[in-house]
């Protein structure tokens, strides 16, 4: 018997297919029938009233099948999830370029939910180094562009880590994104006391010669006196919207007395801490063309703090390719099968799709090889964002495929060949035991 034929039993011959809007009990008084909700109850967020659907079917065929003698038809299959594999997404260039998604991307996901030849579903997480706002804000965005729900119990920005660091520090000095969008993430993540480049400008106007606050950027900015303040870190949440603005604060931060604006250290090893919410070079945008991200705002403060103080300056990166993060999405993950399909256990296997070589797949293979992992994490490449084909990728992948559509079918059927090739192996060591006896 073929391995298609054992996950989905042959449905009877004669039984009739009908519409659950329609239906009626004159209808299944004719003979056997299945009958079935309407397209719309289809999607993932209507669920439960499929489920609903089908178990009215199931009751009404039983009761038509009992009345006259005959045996209980073959029920059809259920959707399993597995507890062997999971799915972890890069977004931009993978699922999502330019705020549009990627063609394949929402087929992708209905293969994962369920909708494939071995009737399973697969759990899945995001993993993205963007950022800029509130994960639920970023959920919100991701379920209209994918057609389905997403939970933030799903989702990894590359700043959600740094809010492991709340606690650790008082008055934090908060860079990038749009408007107040990334001092209200540091405050959702319990910062006690966030200002922005906005408010030293506010303060003293003087501090960047080629900005000025716009009206409503200076209603919003708090006011105070930054003289009588200390700053205890730097976190560089999102991309920079002024480079130039965002870099002369920065550096006055870093090489001040204590984080005290308005000072300047003799030694240069009195400044605050800098954090980066990811240490990408270049990312997917709807430019036909990369264009340059965080990454590069971090080299450039490098290099302009090393020729202004003589000095290495020391940072530290989140994100991906850090191992940090690939461990904090092993704990999300599980944290994710066992809120929600019950399964507390992490997967024996987690394919992590990305476009980026430098992060993407060398996050994936470090941390596969680190032996902090607990399991394999095994990375694809897709041709659709940062790497394009023709080049050759700077970390080996473990494949590359075109899109993220082909991506999920490769992991599909790497574990359905593992699966058929462990029971194989078992029937061979039955056969074997019986021999011997």
């Amino acid at each position: 018997m073929s391995e298609q034929n054992l996950i989905s039993p042959p449905v009877k011959p004669g039984i009739r297919r009908l519409s659950s809007i329609s239906t009626n009990l004159e209808d299944l008084a004719l003979g056997p029938s299945v009958v079935v909700p309407p397209e719309h109850m289809h999607k993932p967020s209507d669920a439960h009233e499929t489920a609903a659907a089908m178990e009215m079917a199931k009751h009404r065929l039983q009761e038509r099948y009992n009345q006259d003698g005959e045996a209980t038809p073959p029920t059809p299959r259920e959707t399993l999830v597995t507890d062997q594999y999971a799915f972890a997404f890069d977004i931009d260039g993978v699922l999502i370029r330019g705020g549009k998604p990627i063609p394949q991307a929402v087929e992708a996901m209905k293969v994962l939910n369920g909708q494939n030849e071995y009737g399973v579903k697969v759990p899945y997480i995001f993993v993205t180094n963007g950022g800029g706002k509130t994960e639920q804000e970023r959920c919100l965005d991701l379920s209209r562009q994918l057609e389905l729900e997403i939970s933030p119990g799903q989702f990894i920005c590359g700043h959600t880590p740094m809010r492991e660091m709340a606690q650790k520090y008082g008055t934090v000095l908060v860079v990038g994104g749009e408007g107040e969008k990334c001092r209200a993430v540091a405050e959702g993540y319990g910062f006690k006391d966030v200002v922005t480049p906005g408010d030293i400008i506010k303060d003293n106007q003087d501090t960047t010669p080629f900005r000025k606050l716009t009206a409503d950027e200076s209603d919003h900015s708090r006011a105070r006196n930054f003289g009588e303040a200390e700053i205890d870190a730097i976190f560089v949440f999102a991309d920079s919207r002024d480079w130039a603005g965002d870099q002369q604060i920065i550096l006055d931060v870093l090489m001040s007395k204590h984080g005290r604006l308005g000072t300047r250290s003799e030694t240069f090893d009195e400044g605050p801490p800098i954090y980066f919410s990811h240490n990408d070079i270049v990312w997917s945008t709807s430019h036909q063309l990369t264009r340059v991200g965080m990454g590069a705002l971090r080299v450039s403060l490098e290099a302009m703090y090393k020729a202004m103080t003589g000095k290495e300056l020391i940072s530290t990166a989140f994100g991906k390719p850090q191992i940090g993060t690939f461990q904090f999405a092993t704990r999300l993950l599980q944290q994710w099968r066992k809120d929600t399909h019950g399964i507390d256990a992490p997967p024996q296997t987690v394919y992590f799709v990305g476009d980026t070589p430098e992060s993407d797949i060398r996050g994936t293979n470090e941390f596969n090889a680190s032996g902090l992992a607990g399991n394999q994490w095994c990375s694809i490449l897709v041709r659709t964002g940062v790497f394009q084909a023709g080049s050759k990728p700077a970390f080996t992948p473990n494949a590359t495929v075109d899109n993220v559509l082909d991506a999920v079918k490769w992991g599909i059927q790497r574990e359905v060949d593992k699966s058929l090739k462990s029971k194989v192996q078992q029937l061979s060591e039955q056969q074997e035991a019986i021999a011997e006896e």
